[in-house]
């Protein structure tokens, strides 16, 4: 059996979860190489994870020629996803990039392109897909057991202190790309896209309510419209209580994730009267649904490898992250246009680039300070 060597790019937070979820195959996959500029990053997560042989480099390009690598997890900034992606796949490597998939269309369509050509996998985190309870959504929507989705909601709420903006990447256009819109409710807008499929429009709301060290904003409301239903999206990085939550109000009941449901029917006079034996049968459904075995980056990283070992698309393909992205840039777009915005973008728009995003783009703050690193003391996903 070939065991597939695998390359971490970039060792901060987020590559744990990546380093977990292939030790946890087993013999499938191997990690054989890391890359970070900071040498002392890439020994800590090579004690942390006893990785042994591991070999440690600062310059990812060094490795664009190792025939021993073939999957590679790209845990950098957004402002580097297409660039490292693009020389990976043109050096004939799968690759995994974290999310955002990049902070442009323009970059998604550049490494679009570089995938078709290479013939090798681009696959883009979405760890939240991998959810019992996310999965089984799915199920239920496109089982039709709840009829017609009439109005989703979807909450994104984190909370993060002042010092989170104060590394170096963060809180600016030119190397995160935006603010919690892109790197935070992501998740849920892909999770969102994937469930109901693309809006016809969007109208934003943007601020910076709480981040003086940062230019990009820490609070989005968007409005986005369907044929015959509409979905709210609320952002924020400022909600100490740090949910995120899915309700689709359907024609036959309420559900939510995490699972809830709620169903109703209208009294002689049209007003509700719970109906209970809806939400009996509804939940029996739900309990015959499978449960994940892995869930999130371990089990999308599964998904990952199997799809390599056996040649077949991932999960989540690279269109999928483009489509976040696309409605994510139109958000912006929005916000600073501070009027609705019509689906697709088109590729004369000038939130198509990330230059023109820059050109364009509401600076709520100028950042003032910056550190190399940040004491790592935990990260919440």
């Amino acid at each position: 059996m070939h065991i597939l060597g695998v390359a971490v790019i970039g060792c901060g937070g987020i590559s744990k979860a990546h380093v977990e979820g292939y030790q946890a195959l087993g013999q499938e996959c191997e990690i054989r190489c890391l890359c970070d500029i900071y040498p002392q990053k890439m020994e800590s997560l090579k004690q942390q994870y006893m990785l042994g042989n591991v070999v440690e480099v600062e310059d990812y390009h060094q490795l664009l020629d190792r025939k021993d690598i073939d999957l590679v997890s790209i845990c950098l900034p957004p402002s580097l996803h297409c660039q490292v992606s693009v020389d990976f796949l043109r050096a004939g490597k799968h690759v995994l990039c974290e999310k955002p998939m990049a902070p442009s269309l323009a970059e998604c369509d550049i490494m679009m392109k570089a995938e078709i050509e290479s013939g090798k996998m681009l696959s883009i985190v979405s760890q939240n897909r991998f959810k019992t309870d996310t999965m089984r959504m799915k199920a239920l929507i496109e089982g039709g057991k709840l009829g017609k989705v009439l109005l989703a909601r979807v909450n994104s709420m984190w909370w993060r202190g002042s010092k989170y903006y104060d590394l170096w990447w963060r809180g600016t256009y030119e190397k995160e790309g935006g603010g919690c819109t892109l790197n935070h409710a992501v998740h849920q807008i892909d999770i969102l896209v994937w469930l109901l499929g693309m809006p016809q429009s969007v109208y934003s709301v943007m601020s910076n309510v709480a981040h003086t060290n940062s230019e990009v904003e820490d609070l989005s409301l968007s409005i986005l419209t369907y044929p015959g239903m509409l979905a709210q999206v609320d952002a924020a990085l400022v909600d100490h209580d740090e949910k995120q939550e899915f309700f689709f109000a359907c024609e036959k009941a309420t559900v939510g994730i995490p699972w809830m449901v709620k169903a109703c029917k209208q009294r002689p006079n049209g007003f509700l009267e719970p109906n209970l034996e809806q939400e009996r049968e509804l939940n029996r459904f739900v309990e015959t649904l499978p449960m994940l075995e892995k869930e999130r980056h371990a089990a999308q990283i599964e998904d990952v490898v199997q799809a390599v070992l056996s040649d077949r698309t991932p999960c989540v393909t690279s269109k999928d992250g483009r489509n976040a992205v696309e409605l994510i840039s139109a958000m912006y777009k929005s916000a600073t246009c501070t009027h609705s915005v019509i689906l697709p973008l088109e590729s004369e728009d000038p939130f198509y680039t990330q230059e023109g995003m820059m050109r364009h783009a509401v600076r709520y703050y100028k950042k003032q300070q910056s550190v190399d690193n940040l004491e790592d003391a935990g990260i919440t996903l």
